[in-house]
């Protein structure tokens, strides 16, 4: 079995604030192949790292996507969302424009929503095994 996530230090901050986070795509259309969701990973793991903050896991299915991320306590839910979307959904636009624009179009990517939970209640190796175990379009 996996050990837990270590503790992180900041300045002046001790924390474990893991957060399972999922996203629709605009109107649930499934536009992610296995090479957009490797992109899509990437980008949300680059995105984390200038945020301060450690992408745990990613992974998805045709419409949405799952990702456990431990989040620095500078940063509101809500903010660090709004980085990862924005910044995936401008580079996923750029980078895969033929691939994405039969189903969606204009500026739309993701849908307004998300869902956040706190790990806490489990244990993180329970939550990064239903990540992984999401059916990845091939």
């Amino acid at each position: 079995m996996m050990e837990e996530m270590n503790w992180r230090k900041g300045r002046s901050v001790v924390y474990k604030n893991t957060i399972h986070l999922v996203f629709v795509t605009k109107y649930r259309r499934a536009v992610f192949t296995d090479e957009i969701l490797t992109a899509l990973e990437a980008i949300f793991r680059e995105t984390c790292e200038q945020m301060g903050s450690e992408l745990i896991e990613c992974n998805g299915e045709g419409d949405h996507v799952h990702l456990i991320a431990s989040v620095h306590p500078r940063h509101s839910i809500s903010n660090f969302v709004g980085k990862l979307k924005g910044k995936s959904a401008y580079v996923l636009r750029r980078d895969y424009r033929e691939e994405i624009s039969p189903w969606l179009w204009g500026n739309h990517f993701w849908s307004p929503s998300y869902c956040a939970v706190s790990t806490g209640g489990a244990s993180l190796d329970v939550v990064k095994n239903y990540v992984q175990k999401q059916q990845r379009p091939t």
